[in-house]
């Protein structure tokens, strides 16, 4: 059914003679409830009832088993978790995805080994261990022999504050401090909270990109609290965990070692002990501290690499008459593994989350089934490595499938199965924090309120759309690896950050699957509209605000 244009036209030009502004705003909200309801079909509360406490349970007690090993990403157990996953997929009618390896779009991981490392200082070959360390995960392969050492403070170079002014390291071995200074108690570099900056966390990759900018061959750090290396943090330095290639991750890598303090003194001399004094204290170093030191240097790293293939799963409802368009609804399926001997279900984080979109993904192959499928292709996918940084989600978006320009919106599904242990309200059972209402799109808030107040009537709290939320939870799932390519996008939330977050009790005797059903259906009616409306969602907000 159509809105009769002429009709449409009459109601228009009278409404705009009306003085009362609230007449106006009585016809355009008649307008968008009729636009809703031409979108919804009568299709879509029968299909949501598809997603049942029942079938919710049925799924999750073995996503979150003990036989799926915590499903940490780039292990035997994320794998099983996948073949799950597919197995349904196939097993409901999903259509397997352009270019996927049977449902799976797969993407490397990397595991640095050490092959061989040797470091000598005027001759003398120094421990392993001992002496020194090597960070594989932010140092490079390689080799580099020479004679002078300078000592750069803290190594770092920024306009509030410079190590290298008046310092030539071209060709040379710098040597430089963890950590940054502070003025008057606060880290000058760092935010209004009084937070570090970058400089400090992560910190090496941006002081050895500094220094490898200035034309350093090599770097020494020193961390000012650790004199020596424990055992762990010796053993861990042979071989990496298995990390994600970021696009840019060996730009500013430069071969470096961590020196042990009485080592560190025999390549810069006495002067150690007073620069280990100001770093702990984070002083700033005074010009007569950067200095020059005659010291014959070589060392060579070799690495062996290992690749670990990981995986998001991907099933499609192809639509109708608008197909080449896409609404994705997406989930978290990886956890923290076995640490200690001890499964990390995660239950809530993120099996809630994956088994809310496979049950929404057999609502909408059920509806498909019947003639009543979306006009819109609708794409499930359970993504890998969020908990290791939001990897597989950032593959995607990097390597697409489908057009981003092309996709409506990313519904985002990460821990909708608990009530938040902080939240004291009287609608504790009634609610579910939304997240990405107010960017990107100006149609986010219309549609998703006048869905939940159609069908589920559900309180949407929006407490971590604020700007100034200190958990930045927004940056936190895999939706913003489609926030940050201007795909508009709502993330689903229970607000659990404490209680049994990431700890080994996250078990799904804690799920309250008649709220999680509640709002999982709630995503299914806000996909169901999205997928069915006639237009794509408008990207009218400036993407700067969502990517910040």
């Amino acid at each position: 059914m159509q809105i009769n244009r002429r009709w449409f036209q009459r109601i228009f030009l009278t409404v705009l003679i009306e003085p009362h502004m609230k007449k106006l705003l009585v016809f355009i909200s008649t307008i968008c409830l009729l636009q809703l309801s031409y979108a919804q079909k009568e299709g879509a509360p029968k299909y949501a009832e598809i997603i049942d406490q029942s079938l919710l349970q049925k799924h999750l007690a073995i996503i979150a088993s003990d036989e799926m090993e915590g499903r940490e990403t780039g292990t035997e157990g994320q794998r099983k978790a996948a073949a799950y996953i597919q197995d349904f997929f196939k097993e409901i009618g999903l259509k397997q995805p352009d270019n996927a390896n049977d449902y799976q779009q797969m993407y490397p991981l990397y595991q640095d080994r050490i092959d061989k490392v040797k470091l000598s200082v005027n001759g003398k070959e120094a421990l392993f261990g001992t002496d020194y360390l090597v960070s594989l995960m932010n140092s490079s392969a390689g080799k580099f022999e020479g004679k002078e050492v300078v000592f750069v403070g803290y190594g770092i170079d920024d306009l509030k504050y410079s190590d290298y002014k008046n310092l030539h390291v071209k060709g040379k071995m710098v040597a430089f401090f963890m950590g940054e200074p502070k003025a008057d108690g606060q880290y000058f570099l760092g935010d209004a909270a009084g937070r570090s900056s970058s400089w400090t966390y992560p910190g090496i990759p941006d002081k050895l990109a500094a220094a490898k900018q200035h034309g350093a061959i090599g770097a020494f750090v020193i961390s000012p609290t650790a004199s020596s290396f424990s055992s762990r943090s010796v053993e861990n330095a042979k071989e990496t965990a298995v990390y994600f290639p970021k696009a840019d991750s060996r730009n500013y890598k430069l071969p470096f070692v961590q020196l042990n303090h009485n080592f560190a003194q025999k390549i810069l001399g006495a002067s150690v002990s007073e620069y280990i004094a100001t770093a702990t204290t984070h002083a700033a170093f005074k010009p007569t501290d950067y200095k020059i030191v005659k010291t014959k240097v070589e060392y060579k790293l070799k690495m062996n690499r290992k690749t670990v293939m990981a995986s998001n799963v991907l099933g499609l409802v192809e639509g109708s008459d608008k197909k080449e368009e896409y609404v994705f609804i997406t989930a978290h399926y990886d956890h923290l593994g076995i640490r200690n001997g001890v499964v990390y279900n995660g239950a809530d984080d993120d099996g809630s989350g994956t088994v809310s979109i496979m049950a929404i993904a057999k609502a909408f192959a059920q509806a498909k089934a019947d003639g009543h499928g979306p006009r819109r292709t609708v794409v499930i996918m359970a993504v890998s490595g969020e908990e290791k940084g939001l990897w597989g989600s950032e593959y995607y978006s990097d390597h697409p499938i489908y057009p981003l320009d092309k996709t409506s919106v990313d519904l985002n599904i990460d821990m909708i199965g608990r009530v938040d242990t902080e939240r004291k309200k009287d609608d504790t059972l009634n609610y579910v924090y939304v997240v990405g209402n107010d960017k990107i799109s100006s149609d986010l808030p219309v549609i998703s309120e006048g869905v939940n107040e159609k069908y589920t009537k559900l309180v949407l709290d929006y407490k971590f759309d604020d700007p100034k939320d200190p958990n930045r939870i927004y940056f936190r799932s895999d939706h913003y690896n489609f926030a940050r390519k201007g795909v508009p996008v709502l993330f689903y939330y229970d607000g659990m950050l404490k209680s049994d977050y990431h700890q080994p009790t996250d078990d799904i005797e804690k799920i309250n699957f008649s709220l999680m059903q509640k709002r999982a259906q709630l995503v299914f009616n806000t996909a169901w509209e999205m997928a069915n409306r006639e237009e794509m969602l408008k990207r009218d907000i400036p993407l700067s605000t969502a990517t910040r």
